[in-house]
């Protein structure tokens, strides 16, 4: 891992084509800019790591619990 301090405007790049920029730092925050071309996915990790975990617990479900939501779902819409 690569650590590098940097102040307030002053950046990093990766590679030719990504540039990561320090745009403000307060007390327990920075706030980066990142430039990079469009088809360069940037995303937080936090999310990533959710949809992750969201998909692996969507593909453990049990089927006939689902087939049992289903019926409860259809007799719920009947009423």
């Amino acid at each position: 891992m690569l650590v590098i301090k940097r102040k307030v405007s002053e950046s990093i790049l990766i590679g030719d084509d990504i540039e990561i920029i320090i745009s403000e730092i307060s007390q327990d925050k920075v706030k980066v800019a990142i430039n990079a071309p469009k088809e360069v996915k940037v995303i937080r990790k936090e999310l990533k790591e959710t949809f992750e975990f969201n998909k692996t617990a969507s593909e453990k479900i049990d089927k006939n619990s689902l087939k049992y939501l289903k019926s409860q779902l259809k007799s719920a819409n009947k009423k």
